[in-house]
Parts: structure tokens; sequence; C-alpha cells
């Protein structure tokens, strides 16, 4: 496994929490073996960094180590009405040029439009600044109810806990679904969601009866994706009404019953496709998908392709 570097910009009165996201994800050694990144916090400023929590932080490095980093990750900003120095825009820009990765969490998508990466481009960023951001930066296509977006070279992400949904995704991209799971696992969060899906969840932990019960069906609904499942059917199950359910697993999930499904036997499919020699049709029967045909839809109108080309590129076939 070779060792990809990673650049996470620092700056003072950068939030602890936005810093911490893709340290924790990509900073720790995967499963047993050796280190799968060198990732680097690189400074925008020299000296001690405030953070926003009050203590200080040091960096070894400064924006030089964007120049070999093939992933470059702006976790948060400090100011939406701040212009970041022209120093952090020019190696955004160069590093984007020589085909890095160039991924902005949360109002780290501030960043990288000021740095015209994003022009004409989709992104998204936090829901409460998304009318602020469209007015500053009308050329970028911005999506105001999504986790996060993949644009191939470019990856934004929603606020806070989005920015570990992003980092996950692009781990699971680099290393596949199972590494991603163990690191979401060490960190007890979900493996998976999709970027798709909405980054406003009235509701994100149980905290009644009715929830416990609602976190019993989606345990039980991952279990068994290879099974139809109704909506009355899992309503029951929940021993909720047809709209009380509804209405309770968006507020969880954030997502319709349907799009939920899709979006969890998508992932099962990466899994089977990445780990072994299943045949299409098997894929499609163990996921719930039916037959290959309606597999290869749902890749092409989730993922933008073919469960065959996802094999293949993955395995480096």
């Amino acid at each position: 496994m070779s060792i990809e570097r990673i650049a996470v910009v620092a700056f003072d009165q950068i939030s602890p929490f936005h810093l911490s996201v893709p340290c924790m994800v990509f900073g720790d050694r995967i499963g047993n073996g050796p280190p799968a990144f060198d990732l680097s916090v690189c400074a925008l400023e020299r000296g001690r960094l405030r953070t926003s929590a009050g203590f200080t932080i040091e960096t070894r490095r400064g924006l030089s180590g964007l120049r070999d980093a093939s992933i470059v990750i702006v976790p948060s900003w400090r100011d939406v009405d701040e212009r970041p120095p022209e120093v952090l825009l020019k190696a955004l820009r160069a590093a984007n040029a020589r085909g890095a990765r160039i991924v902005g969490l949360c109002l780290g998508t501030y960043v990288l439009a000021e740095a015209g990466l994003l022009d004409d481009r989709p992104a998204t960023t936090h829901w409460a600044w998304s009318a602020h951001f469209a007015t500053r930066y009308p050329r970028v296509r911005l999506q105001t109810d999504v986790l996060y977006v993949d644009d191939g070279d470019l990856v934004t992400s929603a606020g806070t806990a989005a920015g570990i949904d992003c980092c996950l995704h692009v781990l699971r991209q680099r290393h596949g679904a199972d590494v991603a799971a163990r690191v979401a696992r060490a960190m007890v969060v979900a493996p998976h969601r999709q970027g798709g899906q909405s980054q406003y969840i009235e509701q994100p932990l149980p905290d009644s009866p009715q929830d416990d019960r609602m976190a019993g069906v989606l345990a039980w609904s991952m279990q068994h994706l290879d099974k139809p499942q109704s909506l009355d059917a899992l309503a029951e199950r929940a021993l909720m009404s047809r709209r009380t359910f509804t209405r309770r697993f968006r507020q969880v999930t954030g997502t319709t019953v349907g799009q939920w499904l899709v979006n969890q036997r998508l992932a099962q499919a990466q899994r089977l496709l990445e780990t072994t020699d299943q045949p299409l049709e098997a894929v499609a029967a163990a996921t719930g998908f039916g037959t290959a045909i309606s597999l290869r839809q749902h890749f092409a109108a989730g993922l933008r392709t073919s469960p065959s080309a996802y094999r293949r590129a993955f395995r480096g076939d």
C-alpha cells in the first residue's frame, strides 16, 4: 500500500473540531498495517496559532507542505467576510493545477471559491451561510441541501459532522469500504452517508422510546438489504403509523425511506464489488436490487459509473 501525502491547512483562530476531522480520518493507521497517509498540518501564519477555543497550537510546516501533497484539505475558515491571504489562494491554485485534489470542509468552501476554483462548478457549504455564499459567489453552482459534493478534483462539504462524512467518502474512494467502515467504527460514526443526503437532520440521536424503536428498525433493515422492504412493513416493525414513521424517519436520517434504502444498498454493493469476485447478478441479489440491470441503473444514477467500471477502477485492473 503506497503512502499518499495529505496537507491540512491551519490558520490563526481555527476551530479545533474542524481541524481534528481530517486528522482523525486520515491521520491513523489502517487496520494493523503501515500508515496509508503521510498527513501534515500546514500553517498559514508563522508561530503559534490561536484556536477559536482559546488554546494555541504549533505546526512544523508552512504552506510549502502543499507542494507535494496529492490531497489538500481546507477544514474551515475563520470569517466569511475576510478574504483569505493571496499566498494561500495562490498555493491552492498551484496545487489544483498540478493535479492535487482540493477539499473544502464547511466554510473552507469559501476559500476554494475565493481562489476561483469553484467557478462554474457544483459545491456546497454550511446551510446557515448558503444565502450569503450564493450572493458572494454567483458563478458557483451551489447545492444547498446536501452533505457533500464530489466533483472529481474538487470536493466540498456542509458543516461540522458533514466534514466527517466527506473525509470518509474520500478515504473510501482511496482504500475501500471496509477501511472506511473500520475508521468510522473507531470514531463511532455512521460508516457511509451518501453526499446527496440532506445536511439538516433535526433529531440525529435517539431520545425517546420511539427513537429507540427507529434505531432498531434501521439496524434490522441494514442486515436484511437483500429482502424486499416496504414503507408499511418498516412502519409496522417500528410500531408506528405510516405517517409517524415517515416523519420520524426523515428527522433521524435526513432523507426518505426509499432513498435511504437505495443509499445503503449502493454502499453494500460497493463493498461486495471491492472485496469479492461475485458476478453482478449475485451482487444485485445480495443487495436487494434484484437484477444486474437494476444494479447498473442505480449505479449510473447514484454514482455516475457502472458496477463493472467501479470494480475495475477500484482494483486497478
